[in-house]
């Protein structure tokens, strides 16, 4: 299991969004905490190499994996059509 650190930001960006959505992003970061050692994440190319996206119906979690430490650092969350605009 890896510990989840959500930056400043990406919080903000999941407060905003509506309880239901927040909610099941919330779950489903919990369940990549669980289970990453178990998929293959969707890593992002271009300016972006090095971190990773989450997909949750319409919204994309983008993250990096700190492997020493076991860590997922959160960058943004957000709709798919503006959340690589936001990095």
């Amino acid at each position: 299991m890896h510990s989840v650190r959500i930056l400043k930001e990406a919080s903000r960006e999941l407060a905003r969004l509506d309880k239901p959505i927040g909610s099941r992003i919330a779950e489903r970061i919990n369940w990549l905490a669980d289970n990453l050692d178990d998929i293959r994440p969707e890593a992002l190319r271009g300016n972006l190499v090095g971190f990773y996206k989450l997909r949750i119906g319409d919204y994309r979690v983008i993250y990096e994996i700190i492997h020493d430490e076991r860590t997922i650092v959160i960058h943004a969350i957000g709709h798919r059509r503006d959340i690589y605009r936001k990095l």
